[in-house]
C-alpha cells in the first residue's frame, strides 16, 4: 500500500488519488480537448479494479449520449480504455 493510502480509515471511505489527463480529439467539426480524471483507489470494491477513469464530456450526445470511462488493474489500462472509448463516437457538441 502506499503512504498516503494509509490516512484511509475505512474501506467504506473509498479513498482515492487523482490523476488528471488531457487528450484532444481530431473531427471534421475540429479539434475537442477531453479532460480525463483516473482515481486510483486504496481498497477498491472489486479487487481487481484499482483505477477508474472519467472524461469531463459526454460523447455521441444526439444518439445515445454517455461520458467515457475506462476500469484496470493499472492507471494505463483505465486511462487507454477511456480514450479508446472517446474515439468509438463522435462528439456532437452540447445539447440544449
Amino acid at each position: 500500500m502506499k503512504e498516503w493510502g494509509f490516512a484511509q480509515t475505512s474501506p467504506a471511505q473509498e479513498l482515492a488519488l487523482l490523476h488528471f489527463f488531457s487528450v484532444k480529439k481530431q473531427q471534421a467539426s475540429g479539434e475537442i480537448e477531453f479532460r480525463i480524471t483516473v482515481k486510483e483507489y486504496v481498497t477498491p470494491k472489486e479487487p481487481t479494479m484499482h483505477f477508474f477513469a472519467q472524461a469531463d464530456k459526454e460523447i455521441n450526445q444526439n444518439t445515445a449520449p454517455f461520458k467515457p470511462v475506462g476500469w484496470g488493474k493499472t492507471l494505463l489500462d483505465a486511462l487507454a480504455e477511456c480514450i479508446r472509448s472517446i474515439n468509438r463516437f463522435p462528439y456532437e457538441g452540447d445539447v440544449r
